[in-house]
């Protein structure tokens, strides 16, 4: 006898696994790519600097000491549509995190039917009704009418059990991509920082490179004054006033060019700021402002906790191997359990007798067999983009790393470039001094006045530049490094 059980349960296993076997063929096992595999290949350090210190871990408030650029940076954060987009992401990220835990849990319903059904004389039903209303054990009242209503009122229930993880791992990846949209958030916080930041120096150098061709606009209008006199007094030509003429009208219309692009910003910032117009308050004197602290940028990995963008898409990849994990589930049988309770009658009268109580529970097995092709092909596919979202993780800290050399090298070779250029415009202003005193006794010139007044704008231009590209380059690295949304 013993022998007999032990030989039915070998049996029983056998054609279990045989079952499963032939559930699964033609599913080739997929060994999902993690975060720390794909980015194995991170540089350990930029450049030669192994200092952990980073500015990514300040919050915005301590690396920007403009406190009107903070203000401004603030109420865009809290008006900003794409900000207020990003946050209704999170939202319905939740939402599908909640509905997929649900579906761990059986579903519970209040169901209330009515039904008629005629039945033939020639069914199993008809003859087993007519034949049971002649019968000596039943009451008038469990006489079976014909037609046959019927009557439910209570409670119905679905369990579908987790055998193999396919509802838990589809939890895991709305948990992943709930985690992904918070990373959204904080990416559209960090880029919207960074952008603000960006327009407001470059609004400063608009404001200072308008200040500086107001200024050549008087000395070249005064320069040009003096031709004219000197013309009257026979020491100048027609061609020296049109000269002077026609640059002067050169500077003046890059006034009004500057003054569209200042209004253009303006816009820009108020735009990014969710308002329609509003003046933008500023400290004008952006060769005096101080450029943002840069205490240092890090190493490499820290990226890949501090950048939003980084962690995004690591969690997008976390999410799709869940998927595959689920995907892979809908090869296997399906275990759905549904009980249900309440009163059942063919008549209305007597459905809340307590004789009419009923309870049942049905448990089904389903298995694919016919639509096998289906559930590969979306295998195959969900496959396919987990290898997407591979490349995708690849390529975010490949340009992080990327960006944060770039604005490492550009805030040094700015500070270089404006040293020298300092140099050249003392150079130039020394020039345009030497030609004037040369030019009113007769030693130089009209052509080199104008060569020379046109070299130190140029130049004052050009040193207004590079301080913002300095400025640019400093938000630029800390938006890099993962700062911007703490």
């Amino acid at each position: 006898m013993k022998k007999l059980l032990m030989l039915k349960k070998a049996n029983l296993y056998i054609l279990t696994t045989a079952f499963l076997l032939i559930l699964t063929a033609g599913c080739k096992t997929y060994k999902p790519v993690k975060g720390p595999d794909a980015a194995a290949n991170l540089p350990g350090t930029f450049g030669s600097s192994t200092d952990t210190t980073t500015i990514a871990a300040l919050p915005i408030s301590q690396f920007f000491a403009d406190q009107k650029l903070i203000s401004l940076i603030d109420t865009a954060l809290k008006a900003n549509p794409d900000i207020l987009t990003a946050l209704q992401r999170v939202e319905a990220s939740r939402a599908n995190l909640r509905f997929s835990t649900s579906k761990l849990l059986p579903t519970l319903n209040i169901a209330a039917n009515a039904g008629l059904e005629k039945y033939g004389d020639y069914t199993q039903n008809g003859v087993g009704n007519y034949d049971t209303n002649f019968s000596q054990n039943i009451s008038s009242n469990q006489h079976i009418p014909n037609p046959t209503p019927n009557y439910f009122l209570g409670f119905q229930s679905s369990w579908e059990v987790d055998l193999w993880g396919k509802l838990s791992n589809q939890k895991k990846a709305a948990f992943a991509r709930f985690l992904a949209s918070q990373s959204g958030h904080r990416l559209i916080t960090t880029q919207l920082t960074a952008q603000i930041a960006g327009l407001y120096y470059q609004l400063l150098a608009l404001d200072a490179e308008l200040a500086i061709i107001k200024k050549n606009i008087a000395l070249q209008d005064n320069a040009l004054e003096i031709v004219k006199i000197q013309k009257l007094g026979g020491r100048a030509t027609e061609l020296a006033v049109q000269q002077f003429e026609a640059q002067l009208a050169r500077t003046k219309g890059l006034q009004y060019t500057t003054l569209q692009q200042i209004t253009e910003t303006e816009n820009q910032l108020n735009f990014l700021s969710g308002s329609f117009n509003g003046k933008i308050t500023r400290d004008t004197a952006i060769m005096k402002i101080a450029l943002p602290v840069i205490i240092g940028a890090g190493v490499p990995s820290q990226l890949l906790l501090n950048r939003p963008d980084i962690r995004a898409a690591e969690l997008e990849l976390t999410a799709m191997n869940a998927d595959i994990k689920a995907a892979r589930a809908n090869f296997f049988p399906t275990l759905t359990l549904t009980p249900y309770a309440g009163y059942n009658s063919f008549n209305a009268g007597l459905l809340f007798n307590p004789g009419s109580f009923t309870y049942g529970l049905i448990g089904g097995l389903t298995a694919p067999v016919f639509n096998r092709k289906g559930i590969k092909a979306e295998y195959e596919r969900t496959i396919a983009e987990e290898k997407i979202a591979v490349y995708n993780y690849q390529k975010t800290i490949l340009s992080g790393f990327q960006e944060v050399n770039n604005n490492l090298s550009g805030i040094g070779n700015y500070k270089q470039a404006f040293e020298f250029k300092q140099q050249e415009l003392q150079a130039l202003n020394n020039a345009l001094s030497v030609a004037n005193d040369l030019y009113l006794v007769g030693r130089a010139n009209y052509l080199e006045i104008i060569t020379a007044q046109r070299s130190v704008l140029d130049a004052e231009l050009e040193l207004t530049s590079i301080k913002r590209n300095i400025f640019l380059s400093s938000v630029n690295l800390y938006q890099a490094v993962g700062g911007g949304w703490r």
